[in-house]
């Protein structure tokens, strides 16, 4: 008869997870053994193997659970029916919310996706390649033109991401712009520089 989890299971899971994702952001992927992140979590060694078998296993959940919280909060924040502009300002606040406390869990995505099985690192990789192709089907119907002459909607893509996903290494909460406050801003500089693209 197979045992039945815990009721507290997703919510161990969870302290598990932030964690390791503060034990692998501070340490680095290579340094961060799960006997530091049992310490840290504050459950045994062997409750930890119980939950996951492995390192990679860990990385694995942790880079599985925050990307999959951050699609879940662009579906939901897109309003296909919206202006384009609008749809992008939702979508570029949903993003910046999402990363609210999440630092360490950024920190172990842009470190820890290379370290996974093959396997493993594809499925990371398709979750944030549906992402992408979201903002950058949004930035399309902003810019029609955007490819006429040359492929310039990846790379505005990404700069849109960069402005984003390194928020990390200099916002601070209670520092001279908001969350949201940020996230128009981004949204207004990348809004202003498709303008001017030829």
């Amino acid at each position: 008869m197979a045992r039945s989890r815990a009721h507290d299971f997703e919510a161990k899971r969870r302290a598990i997870l932030r964690s390791a994702a503060a034990v692998f952001a501070e340490a680095g992927m290579d340094r961060a053994s799960m006997s530091r992140i049992a310490e840290r979590a504050d459950v045994s060694k062997a409750l930890l193997y119980h939950y996951y078998a492995s390192r990679d296993a860990l990385i694995f959940d942790i880079l599985h659970t925050n990307l999959s919280e951050l699609e879940t909060a662009v579906l939901a924040a897109d309003q296909p029916d919206a202006p384009p502009r609008d749809r992008l300002r939702a979508l570029v606040h949903a993003v910046l919310e999402t990363y609210r406390d999440a630092d360490d869990y950024h920190k172990v995505q842009l470190n820890g996706t290379q370290a996974l099985p093959e396997t493993q690192r594809a499925e990371i990789i398709a979750i944030e390649r549906r992402i992408l192709r979201r903002f950058a089907s949004i930035l399309r119907d902003i810019h029609p033109g955007i490819e006429a002459e040359r492929p310039l909607l990846m790379p505005v893509t990404m700069s849109l991401f960069g402005m984003m996903n390194w928020v990390y290494m200099w916002f601070r909460e209670g520092g001279p712009v908001t969350r949201a406050e940020y996230a128009d801003l981004a949204t207004d500089l990348l809004l202003g520089g498709i303008e001017s693209l030829r």
